[in-house]
């Protein structure tokens, strides 16, 4: 892989990872055109994931550091409640337990930890197909035709309400659950996930932040489990390098495309991507039966 490849692929997942185009089936798509081989599997593409989630990390700060904050918290309750809770059985004491959930961050914290159950183990126990399909157009392009599908109805679903109070652990279930699947090449994690945010009756802001942050804990998770055998993987020294400045690319045009997002979705401009991702798919189909 050359430098040059290494910028573009950066400069495609930074602008596919957040616009609902699918970056993954574009870059699935973009390695199989142009024969580029990595020699180490998937590790670049998640590599390249992790550069967009630093984009996340310095949009959503304020939310993020909350929530760490608040996360730690509710450990600190629990424990402090099973505390009181043996104190009551051996002094016979009636000491009141802490309210655990007391705040809409903590209940952010537990909606994103729901959701990344079944994106976790989906996204485990299909890494194997996940893989195999990325090498096969056909895949990349159907999923695509999907996920405009999924565009168009996002735009047609009416205006929500729903913030962390009124969210139901069963919504952040089904979200996590699309965002498993979201793992195949050209399903749009965001535009899948946004969508089902809008469905289970989010706010359309509220949608985009929840996407986008619960995203978090599930890109984390790819690059432990890639980088778990990256002793196995034969990197040279300027390899590295063309992965550092791919992982920059992403970050900075993710950075970009979070905020057009955040307008996008307020706006219900989805149509304009789902006639995109049409075309791409359609494409890609057409160029899997030419080829």
């Amino acid at each position: 892989m050359s430098l040059l490849e290494a910028i573009l692929m950066g400069v495609i997942q930074g602008l596919t990872e957040f616009l609902p185009v699918s970056s993954s089936g574009h870059l699935a798509i973009f390695k199989i055109i142009f024969h580029i081989e990595t020699d180490t599997g998937i590790l670049f593409d998640v590599l390249l994931h992790l550069g967009t989630l630093i984009a996340i990390f310095i949009v959503f700060y304020k939310d993020i550091f909350r929530m760490v904050m608040e996360g730690f918290s509710i450990i600190g309750d629990f424990f402090t409640n099973v505390k009181i809770f043996f104190r009551n059985i051996f002094s016979k004491e009636d000491q009141p337990y802490h309210k655990i959930i007391d705040n809409s961050y903590r209940k952010f914290v537990m909606l994103v930890i729901v959701s990344t159950i079944p994106t976790g183990i989906i996204g485990y126990a299909a890494s194997d197909i996940v893989e195999e399909a990325s090498t096969v157009l056909l895949v990349p392009g159907c999923c695509l035709v999907l996920t405009s599908v999924l565009l168009f109805v996002s735009d047609m679903v009416a205006d929500g309400y729903k913030t962390p109070k009124n969210i139901t652990y069963s919504n952040a279930f089904f979200i996590g659950i699309c965002q498993g699947f979201t793992t195949l090449p050209g399903l749009s994690r965001s535009g899948t996930t946004i969508t089902a945010c809008l469905l289970s009756g989010f706010n359309r802001k509220f949608a985009v932040k929840y996407s986008f942050i619960m995203s978090i804990p599930a890109v984390l998770g790819a690059v432990v489990l890639e980088l778990k055998d990256i002793s196995k993987v034969s990197i040279t020294a300027s390899e590295a390098g063309y992965y550092a400045i791919g992982v920059l690319c992403a970050a900075v045009v993710g950075y970009i495309c979070i905020k057009a997002m955040l307008v996008v979705v307020k706006n219900k401009k989805f149509k304009f991507f789902a006639i995109y991702c049409l075309l791409a798919g359609l494409v890609a189909i057409g160029g899997y039966f030419m080829i």
